[in-house]
């Protein structure tokens, strides 16, 4: 081939990629995270106190015009659109674009938000500042702009895949959540986006953190689809010492479920954007499902694992019947996967849940963290995924728990039994799906401390083609009823471990 063939072919290639690998790179976000760390906390400027206090429609109503997003005029598969500063988002973030040509600083312009108040318009300021960014990607063919991944609001990012609608949270990092110290919010202060391939499959985006308590420097991958997976490589470094650390940590809403009561005065039959915490154990193979709860006092639950493969707050439940709330449709919302191959050590998978008495309150949080307090001067580093879609984002090999109910301890067998409860689970799915109902499947059920395991028994429940355990338990007076357990089949452990906690006074029953 001539030479100069050759030198074409070889430009062609490169026309192919983005050339913005030397413009910026996550190790120049990891020098201005460490430099931070050397000084002392400054925390970020404020908005003013009128965009603070505006109403949650007049904040809505400050609009982005989707025909001017960051590269629609491209016709790039990924477009940017930006958040608007106010109401819940009080600090102003910085947001730049890493191109071919260098790193450009986007600063805040109002012509890119429609305001349909005109007063409103003239009081929002000309510097008032971005909240955060949207990114959207064609799910519904190419003229369809879906929003896929939010980042906005302390450290948190919000994702769906193509068949959810936007639900739970995930977080760069949690401190101290759940402990009566108080929990801290380091906060995402700059953003860097990296701008995609015209064909590509991911997007790119850096963010620089800052807390009173660490730095930290991320890199976010992320691939759009079924599930939406979002790669992310972080490097921490400690300022102060930190108690209760929260690696990978997911944000949910739990406010009443099946195995819980119906609050007064509400007609839907449940209300959730997550109903239970999923958990695996790399090292023994063990699955743990955790129903979620809503408890009268803030509860944190502790669950050892000795080698963390993954753990999810997960929406099993996808039938709208369940739910019957045609604005809010639960049944849509993601489930959150968050994993590893790297060895992260001893530690916990972390379960806070907090009282809530409504619906709009992020109430439940789950967060791997390591043995032993965090160390000041110390770094971190780690590498994990979180995919966001269904209930399967998981690789669930097993039988799994598909109902939880609770109830009085007399409604079913075992005759009166004064303060005790009675709790069926229902399993389905894995090897179970393949055994005829006269199979020998037996139970496994242990009992917390202070909690008597008066009988338990295996059913099979023709109409739904699947397998219940049926449990008559009761905990000493003022103890939470604490139990696990699973089903066996041939002498192997054939489903999930179904693990519950829950408190005294929840009125499921009546108190002895």
């Amino acid at each position: 081939m001539h030479a100069g063939k050759v030198w074409l072919v070889v430009l062609g290639l490169f026309s192919l990629f983005p050339l913005h690998a030397q413009a910026f790179q996550f190790q120049d976000v990891v020098d201005k995270a460490k430099s931070k760390a050397g000084s002392g906390y400054e925390a970020p400027a404020r908005i003013p106190d009128f965009m603070a206090d505006l109403s949650y429609d007049d904040y809505q109503s400050i609009r982005f015009d989707p025909s001017k997003s960051l590269w629609r005029e491209a016709s790039s598969r990924f477009q940017v659109m930006l958040i608007p500063a106010g109401k819940f988002y009080t600090r102003p973030v910085s947001i730049n674009v890493v191109d071919s040509e260098g790193v450009h600083s986007q600063a805040f312009d109002k012509g890119l938000f429609n305001v349909e108040d005109p007063e409103l318009r003239k009081r929002v300021p000309a510097d008032l500042g971005y909240a955060g960014l949207k990114l959207t990607f064609p799910f519904d063919g190419k003229d369809v702009a879906n929003q896929f991944l939010v980042f906005a609001g302390a450290s948190y990012f919000r994702g769906v895949s193509k068949d959810t609608a936007f639900g739970l949270s995930a977080r760069g990092i949690a401190v101290d959540t759940g402990l009566p110290s108080g929990e801290e919010f380091p906060d995402f202060t700059e953003f860097w986006l990296e701008r995609p391939a015209k064909n590509s499959d991911h997007i790119r985006v850096y963010a620089l953190l800052d807390g009173p308590s660490l730095t930290g420097a991320y890199q976010f991958t992320v691939y759009p689809g079924e599930p939406t997976r979002v790669d992310v490589k972080a490097r921490l470094f400690f300022r102060d010492a930190i108690e209760l650390l929260g690696l990978a940590p997911l944000t949910s809403m739990f406010y009443y479920g099946e195995h819980t009561p119906r609050p007064l005065g509400e007609w839907r039959p449940q209300v959730h954007d997550s109903d239970g915490l999923l958990i695996h154990d790399d090292a023994t193979g063990e699955w743990l499902w955790r129903p979620l709860m809503n408890p009268e006092r803030l509860a944190t639950s502790f669950h050892q694992v000795k080698r963390v493969g993954g753990f999810g707050l997960v929406q099993r439940d996808r039938e709208f019947r369940h739910y019957e709330d045609l604005e809010a449709r639960y049944e849509r919302r993601p489930s959150a996967w968050a994993s590893t191959e790297e060895d992260w050590g001893k530690g916990n998978v972390v379960l806070v849940e907090i009282p809530t008495n409504d619906e709009t309150n992020d109430n439940i949080v789950a967060f791997w963290s390591p043995d032993g307090q965090v160390a000041a001067g110390t770094t971190r580093e780690l590498e994990y995924s979180i995919r966001f879609g269904g209930p399967d984002v998981a690789p669930h090999p097993g039988a799994r728990v598909v109902n939880t109910f609770v109830g009085a301890g007399d409604r079913i067998g075992g005759g009166d039994q004064a303060g005790a409860y009675r709790i069926l689970v229902d399993f389905a799915g894995g090897s179970l799906a393949e055994l005829g109902p006269d199979a020998p499947v037996v139970s496994k059920v242990t009992g917390g401390e202070g909690v008597e395991v008066l009988e338990h028994f295996v059913e099979w429940v023709e109409p739904e083609n699947l397998w219940r355990l049926s449990i008559l338990a009761r905990p000493a007076p003022d103890r939470t009823l604490q139990l696990r357990g699973f089903l066996m089949a041939d002498d192997e452990v054939a489903t999930e471990t179904w693990s519950y906690a829950l408190p005294p006074g929840t009125g499921l029953r009546a108190e002895p």
